[in-house]
């Protein structure tokens, strides 16, 4: 098989498998819901507060289920990102400048416009002002398992932008996670996950090809940064971007771990976040709800600002003649598209997680977080869904 046919086939097989993570990371989003809102709210914010015991004496962590989910299966999660980040950019569509010249503007015009928006909404109230990186996020997940949706009325090319808009959109959000969501440092801790993260990357610099030790390494650099006050995440984020690529017998360890995470990321730590974070109490909603300034300024970054930050960063790229329009797209594609970038969910509702440790404030981020996601899909889909079936 020739090299571009079978890149084309890893692409497509990637893009399904994305597809059904993101149908069942809404099922279980639904399920949180219904769960609250059918009686069994109780039940539910006790279970999220069940105790997660791990460790050995002194060496014990004992968080609630809902911060292991957020604080430690989320790691995994961005450890994959890691990974895909890396793969992207040494092999992939991140490889070459032509590849990401539109993608990634789209993404910065799609990052600033629509926290511009809830900046502007918030001015002057010092207790919601630091939501501003919620409406920033998209769903990788979320986005291209709409986009699979319309099935041949969407062209691959256009779902490889997509895909690549909002792998800069992660590593966006961890960026921005980095410096702006972190608590009180700890010099100490923080020098411990820096010294586990740098002898890795000596180990692989020298060659190092055994994953035990990179997997422990993790660990170890997880727990220094998880007490340091800088989010645990971002050591999976490091410690994928440490993984080689390549061993000396041409195999990929990288791929490997790529290979083995997508199945337990996609299908079990991702779903397990929507259902530890959506559940959303309906009673006494009403649309007095979305006029508050958190899901106001959540609704209107991700339904308005997502598509005109987008869309006015490619439309100048294209008029300078600095890139074209993907092969295939035309302007309603594109239009239509940057819509479905407003689809934030799990990574909005992270960040928002991270802004806000108020219950209150908390409900008003799912809110503009579901809200936003649904009325992005839906104009989305309203202008693809007459295309023509290819």
């Amino acid at each position: 098989m020739p090299r571009n046919s079978e890149s084309t086939s890893r692409l497509r097989q990637f893009i399904d498998h994305e597809a059904t993570g993101g149908l069942i990371l809404a099922g279980a989003a639904v399920v949180a819901i219904l769960l609250v809102n059918l009686g069994l709210n109780e039940t539910y914010h006790h279970l999220l507060e069940e105790r997660v015991r791990i460790g050995i004496g002194a060496l014990t962590l004992d968080k609630s289920l809902h911060h292991f989910i957020n604080d430690g299966l989320m790691a995994v999660f961005f450890f994959l990102v890691g990974l895909e980040i890396k793969r992207e950019v040494l092999e992939g569509n991140l490889s070459t400048p032509s590849q990401i010249v539109l993608p990634a503007f789209a993404a910065l015009g799609g990052i600033v416009v629509p926290s511009g928006l809830y900046a502007f909404i918030n001015w002057g109230n010092a207790a919601t002002i630091s939501g501003w990186a919620i409406p920033a996020a998209t769903d990788i997940a979320f986005a291209l398992g709409a986009l699979a949706l319309l099935g041949n009325r969407a062209p691959l090319p256009l779902k490889i932008f997509l895909l690549t808009l909002a792998t800069f959109d992660d590593l966006a959000a961890i960026i921005i996670i980095a410096l702006f969501y972190t608590s009180q440092l700890s010099v100490f801790a923080l020098s411990g996950g820096l010294a586990c993260l740098a002898a890795l990357a000596l180990y692989n610099r020298l060659g190092g090809e055994r994953m035990g030790i990179f997997i422990l390494g993790g660990l170890v650099a997880w727990l220094f940064v998880l007490k340091s006050g800088v989010h645990a995440t971002l050591a999976g984020v490091a410690l994928g971007l440490l993984i080689p690529l390549r061993r000396r017998d041409g195999s990929s360890p990288l791929h490997e771990l790529e290979h083995a995470l997508h199945p337990y990321v996609k299908f079990a730590i991702l779903p397990l976040f929507a259902f530890a974070n959506a559940g959303l109490p309906l009673d006494g909603f009403s649309l007095d709800n979305l006029s508050q300034q958190v899901p106001l300024g959540i609704i209107a970054g991700l339904v308005l600002g997502k598509p005109v930050g987008v869309m006015l960063a490619v439309l100048l790229l294209v008029a300078t003649g600095l890139a074209k329009l993907p092969h295939g797209v035309n302007w309603r594609y594109m239009t239509g598209v940057s819509c479905l970038a407003g689809i934030g969910f799990t990574m909005s509702l992270f960040i928002g997680s991270l802004a806000f440790s108020d219950l209150a404030i908390g409900a008003q981020v799912r809110v503009g977080v579901v809200a936003g996601s649904l009325i992005s899909i839906l104009l989305g889909f309203a202008i693809m869904w007459p295309g023509k079936v290819r």
